[in-house]
């Protein structure tokens, strides 16, 4: 009778160790089965390593990519290549944030049904929200320049451009080393944090419109240097007394100094998190790089730097892409997404700022264009900007021209960086009109 009670406890143990690893098998196959079945060896999926299944397509429906058992073909323009690179991707998946590696479960056509199979074997259809001909056109303008362009629409979040250089041409590949450093496989608009310069004096201005008080009544004599503990924070000229919007109009790193010591460290580091910067937002699964930034509270030097954008101050574009948005629809941004929809409504950020807040920024932000940019410059646009030039230790500084249109029907942000570039409105602000003529002229 022992020997049964033996065998029973045994055989109970047995079902219920077979018990527990199907729930195991259960759990990993629902949780990590899209792995398994995108694995690389998966033949039905890949060739030779690659993508065998799938297309790519751009919002008008020009196809950028198909995957192939004979190979990955692109498109047959060499332009639209290139400009399409970082939001498509190459053909050895390098670039993490494109189509062809951050989607390849949607381009497979993966679920726990069925599988990877297909009725037609080919895999899905991806549609980007991209347009292919203003991406040609940013990099186009962009002319061989290190840098990147990106647009989106403010109201539905849709990206319409994200172009990145340096790249290549993804049909035809270079041999790129293994210690390359240039950047070619980085999406800089998603994944790059770039000193930022003055168009970080739009955080500054937030911050100071709603918690310094007498703000109307401020003003600054600016000689073209101040000092603080000896050390010297210079302005490109003597600007003369400046109020607060013909401060951020003349872009006066003196004046701006000033009110970096009146909001103060703590505040600045709010509002870094408050309006975004810090933020690494959900792109329809993509993730966007976090900004860095460091206002010490007992460096008045430190804090002045960081107050004009530099010092520590490291910016993600597609991060102060939103905080435009948060700007131009009063106070609350809009996140982005890469993927087209046919439903035409954006996710809201959580609240940036105060409507007011955001409406004085709008007049101080047209002011800069009408006063200092020249609005001929910009013909047919109702825009709205600042720039910025990034100083880089040993380089020639960092051109920036960010900011956003109100055109009826043409909701859209905007923001362009050229490294090493000069002078920000006058290197940045052509490219940013060459790609919003580009968008508002589309068919």
């Amino acid at each position: 009778m022992k020997k049964l009670e033996q065998r029973g406890i045994i055989c109970l143990a047995l079902a219920a160790a077979l018990f527990l690893g199907m729930c195991i098998f259960v759990f990993k196959f629902v949780t990590s089965g899209n792995d398994w079945a995108l694995f690389y060896a998966n033949e039905h999926v890949y060739a030779e390593g690659r993508l065998a299944i799938g297309k790519v397509y751009d919002v008008n429906n020009t196809l950028l990519v198909e995957n192939t058992k004979d190979g990955v073909q692109y498109h047959g323009d060499e332009l639209t290549r290139r400009a399409t690179l970082h939001a498509v991707g190459d053909m050895n998946g390098n670039i993490a944030t494109a189509a062809q590696s951050a989607f390849r479960d949607s381009i497979v056509g993966y679920s726990l049904l069925t599988g990877t199979y297909s009725i037609t074997g080919k895999g899905n259809d991806l549609k980007l929200s991209i347009d292919a001909d203003v991406c040609k056109a940013a990099y186009h303008a962009l002319n061989g320049r290190n840098g990147m362009v990106g647009v989106y629409n403010y109201e539905t979040g849709e990206i319409v451009c994200m172009v990145s250089s340096p790249g290549f041409d993804p049909a035809n590949p270079p041999e790129i080393d293994a210690d390359d450093t240039s950047g070619v496989y980085l999406n800089k608009f998603l994944s790059s944090n770039l000193i930022p310069g003055s168009i970080f004096k739009l955080v500054t201005c937030a911050a100071a419109i709603e918690n310094v008080s007498g703000l109307e009544d401020w003003s600054y004599t600016c000689s073209g240097v101040s000092y603080i503990r000896d050390e010297a924070i210079t302005c490109t000229a003597a600007h003369g007394t400046v109020d607060f919007e013909s401060a951020l109009a003349k872009s006066c790193n003196c004046a701006f100094a000033d009110l970096s010591q009146r909001i103060g460290g703590t505040v600045m580091e709010s509002y870094t998190k408050k309006v975004g910067l810090k933020t690494a937002y959900d792109i329809d699964g993509i993730h966007n790089s976090k900004g860095s930034f460091d206002f010490p509270k007992n460096d008045d030097l430190s804090l002045a730097w960081a107050g004009i954008g530099q010092y520590n101050d490291e910016l993600n574009p597609c991060s102060m892409l939103v905080y435009m948005s948060a700007i131009a629809r009063d106070g609350t941004g809009t996140v982005p997404k890469v993927l087209h929809s046919n439903f035409q409504t954006g996710e809201d950020t959580e609240p940036m700022l105060e409507a007011a807040t955001a409406k004085k920024l709008r007049a101080m932000m047209k002011n800069n264009v009408v006063s200092n940019y020249g609005e001929q410059n910009f013909p047919g646009l109702d825009i709205y900007a600042k720039s910025g030039t990034a100083e880089v230790y040993g380089s020639e500084p960092n051109a920036w021209f960010t900011g956003f249109i109100k055109n009826e029907g043409n909701p859209y942000a905007f923001i362009v960086c050229i490294e090493n570039g000069g002078y920000g409105s006058a290197v940045a602000g052509p490219v940013a009109n060459q790609v919003l003529q580009a968008v508002v002229n589309r068919d």
